[in-house]
This record gives structure tokens, sequence and C-alpha cells, in this order.
């Protein structure tokens, strides 16, 4: 009989990549998620659209002992939907219920061990002033004081798996993932990420044209390549180790580094022209002491070996629907 996993959150960027990592494995998969993953065909043997808010939905895709859960489902996205103070009460709502919900099934079900994904948006934003000496250490997260609702709502349901560890017996498992990055992600619209927007505004960059960047762009982050993020997230929640740990780089680099990087990926004469917008903290950068020490490792690939095939997928995707407009006309 084949091992089976559950992946909440199976329509997203991370999950997708999950669902296709636990296959080739030999997992039966099943997947749920409001909608099927917009830039790749699922490959999860079940896929269930439903809203993980629902409680009904929640019983019917959590009918029996999975071998493996993972729950990244959330309500998340880029600075441009999560710092802007618009989205506070959906964010925090619909996660908390989502986790409440999946959580408490998983439980009811007997299935002992659930992966969450949390965040680096809980560590306190008094750590993260200065963009060249981030404190984000897993011991550094109290007193709490995160930086947005998200940071929030990611610190209060860690505490919610880790005691369903301490009072229900359950051996689940908490990450906090650090700007998870690569193909198949959100890349317009909105909600996507540094790298992804980087990617797209430097891709439809006329020659000489430069390309807006929030704030100073002294800003300091680091950037994990999707690949990475799930061999860590597969490690953590089949180790002893319940966590919190960080999954990320600790390959820092500014914003308009970042941006720097991508215009010599793209081989283009394009400028960077810093504007007001939402921000963030000023440095953020993963500790990866704790991970070397309790699971032997930690992620090692290059920003610029996963920026260059990000850069290429994205670019391919412009052109892709470049393509179909020409062909609509």
């Amino acid at each position: 009989m084949a091992k089976t996993a559950l992946v909440c959150g199976a329509g997203g960027f991370i999950g997708g990549h999950l669902v296709k990592r636990l296959k080739r494995e030999g997992f039966w998969v099943r997947g749920v998620d409001l909608k099927f993953n917009e830039h790749a065909e699922t490959e999860a043997d079940d896929f269930v659209i439903g809203d993980l808010r629902d409680q009904l939905v929640v019983r019917d895709v959590v009918d029996r002992k999975f071998d493996e859960v993972y729950q990244l489902a959330a309500d998340m996205g880029g600075a441009g939907y999560i710092f802007t103070g618009e989205n506070d009460a959906d964010i925090m709502h619909n996660s908390a219920t989502i986790n409440l919900n999946v959580l408490d099934a998983c439980y009811k079900r007997n299935n002992k061990r659930v992966f969450y994904s949390s965040s680096a948006c809980m560590y306190p934003e008094h750590n993260q002033l200065d963009p060249d000496n981030p404190n984000c250490s897993e011991d550094s997260a109290y007193p709490a004081n995160p930086d947005s609702e998200y940071g929030w709502e990611k610190l209060f349901s860690e505490r919610l798996y880790l005691a369903y560890n301490r009072n229900y017996g359950m051996q689940n498992r908490v990450a906090r993932y650090h700007n998870i990055f690569g193909p198949e992600g959100t890349w317009q619209g909105g909600k996507e990420k540094a790298p992804a927007a980087m990617c797209r505004k430097i891709a439809l960059a006329e020659p000489g044209q430069s390309i807006e960047v929030w704030g100073d762009g002294l800003q300091t982050r680091s950037f994990l390549y999707v690949d990475e993020c799930v061999e860590g997230t597969i490690r953590l929640l089949r180790s002893d180790f319940e966590g919190p740990v960080n999954i990320g780089s600790e390959e820092m680099v500014t914003i308009n580094g970042l941006a720097e990087m991508v215009i010599d990926i793209a081989g283009k004469d394009t400028g960077i022209k810093n504007i007001p917008g939402p921000l963030g903290v000023r440095g953020r950068n993963s500790d990866n002491r704790l991970i070397r020490e309790k699971l032997g490792w930690a992620p090692s690939q290059s920003l610029r070996t996963g920026m260059e095939k990000t850069y290429g997928w994205i670019s391919g995707e412009i052109q892709r629907l470049h393509n179909q407009r020409i062909a609509a006309e």
C-alpha cells in the first residue's frame, strides 16, 4: 500500500511543488484548495476544491488517517497585500479559522503529526530595524511584536499547534518560512512577492526604461528557492524536532541588489527608480543555526541560481500570454 499524504493549500505555489515531490516519492496525495494551481496541472491523485474555513468541508477532506499532513493554506500575499492595512481582518480571520478547523479535524481523525507553515513575519519588528544586522533567531520571537497582523496570526497559530502537542499528545511540526520563490508562483496581480515582481517588471521593461522599486531599496531580505523549502519541510515533518525552526536562506540582499541581479540575468539596460510604497521591516535574514543543529541540514543553493530559473519561467509566461493575445486578434 502506498503511503498517503494530505496537502492543504495544494493549489498554491509551495503546495503545488510539495505535491510533485510527494508523488515522486510514491505517495498517494490528496490536495485541497479554493482553486487549482493557475500555473501547472496538479499531480495530486485526488484534488478537492473546497473552503477550509468551512468545518463541513474540512471533515470531508480529513476523512481518514494520513501518513503525512501538510497545512500550508492561508490568506497571504506580498507586501502590496499584507502591509497596506486594508486586508488585515480578512487575513487574520481566514487563516486562523483554517488552522482551527484543520488541526481539530486532524486530532479527531487521529492524525497525530501535522506540518504547519508559519512565517518569518512573526518576528519582532524591533529586532529588524537595522538592515545590516537583523535578529531572526528562533528564540528572539518574544516579547512578541510582529510588524503586521499577518505575523500576529502566524504567531497565534504556532502556539495553537504546539498547544495540541502538549495537551493532546500530538506531534505537530512548525516551521517559519522566509520569502519562498521560484517558478509556478504568483507573478502579477498584487499578491506576488519581490523576486517575482522584479522578474515581471524587468521582463516587461523597454530598452533604457527604469523599473519602480518601493522604498529606498536598501531594505534587506533573504529569499529561499522553493525546492529547498520543500526539502526542509519534509525533513522537519519526519524528524523528532517540533520546532519552531527557520526554513530560509542566510544569503541576505538589498532589494535594489535583487533588482540589479535580475537586470544582469536578463542582460537588459534597465534602471531603478525608488518610489514610496509598503515595505515591512528594514531587515530580515534567516538564522540557520538551529536547523543545522536539529536536522543536520540547511539550505545551500545560491540566490542567483534560483533567480535565473525564476526569471526564465516568468519571462516565458509573459511571452506565452503575448502569443495568445496575438493569436486571438
